[in-house]
């Protein structure tokens, strides 16, 4: 691995439903330790890409290339099912808008985290119980909640669940969909609080889907504003937030000033 080459390099990614356009000819590279964040209105085709970047969708044309473990670039369109589901388990990390999506609900809280363990290896159950406890402290869930059921927690403690269950293994990549959506917004700031402390502390890259620009400005170094399927404004967050250049982009800077 080298940090002086990108973690992911995506060229001219489309994806077509039919006729519709999902996304179309978006480019861009992802260095180690940076923040991608995907800014748009409903429909303006961000979730697409994400799920295009992530695997969980293929792509019409283009490619998505990944720089793994052996420092080697990957086609992510050659790797093979298992190849891609590993990557999926361990390297990567995706954390839905919906916690219930990203979790086991009819597990504990603990097995949640030690399912994740287990993909890389790990066997020992005192390692990983202790490991699972040490996550959710960090979440900021108490110790006494290991064995309940993510069916018993909050809305904002599921998704620190599931944000611990996703980054025990340390991945290197983390893909994030909304991932403050559907929440108060009290408990939304004590969220992006944790995850701006976790992605810090662990040197982690990430792209994160939103239509907040204030979990953009945040959360990410970068940002990319898309509309209808395309990309119309791309550069570092203070800046594209600051002094928009594109029309589009300035009317969604104006609108959040005006709340």
């Amino acid at each position: 691995m080298t940090d002086d080459l990108p973690l992911l390099t995506v060229d001219a990614v489309t994806r077509h439903y039919g006729a519709h356009i999902g996304c179309k000819a978006v480019s861009f590279a992802l260095f180690p330790g940076e923040i991608l964040a995907i800014v748009g209105e409903s429909g303006s085709g961000k979730t697409t890409l994400l799920n295009c970047l992530s695997c969980r969708m293929p792509v019409s044309s283009g490619t998505v290339s990944y720089q793994m473990r052996d420092g080697g670039m990957r086609d992510l369109a050659t790797l093979t099912e298992a190849e891609r589901r590993f990557l999926m388990r361990t390297d990567w990390g995706f954390v839905h808008q919906n916690p219930a999506d990203g979790l086991r609900m009819r597990v504990s809280a603990g097995a949640n985290i030690g399912e994740r363990m287990m993909a890389v290896g790990d066997r020992h159950y005192g390692r990983i119980r202790q490991t699972a406890e040490d996550w959710l402290a960090r979440v900021e869930i108490p110790g006494t909640r290991i064995d309940d059921r993510p069916t018993a927690f909050s809305g904002g403690m599921r998704q620190r669940l599931q944000i611990a269950r996703n980054l025990v293994t340390a991945p290197r990549l983390v893909f994030m969909d909304e991932p403050t959506g559907g929440l108060d917004v009290s408990v939304q700031a004590r969220l992006l609080d944790l995850l701006r402390g976790l992605v810090g502390e662990m040197g982690l890259s990430a792209i994160v889907v939103t239509h907040d620009l204030a979990v953009a400005r945040l959360l990410s170094h970068r940002i990319m504003v898309m509309k209808e399927g395309h990309v119309i404004e791309h550069g570092l967050t203070d800046r594209v937030l600051d002094d928009p250049q594109h029309p589009y982009t300035q009317l969604l800077v104006a609108s959040i000033l005006e709340v």
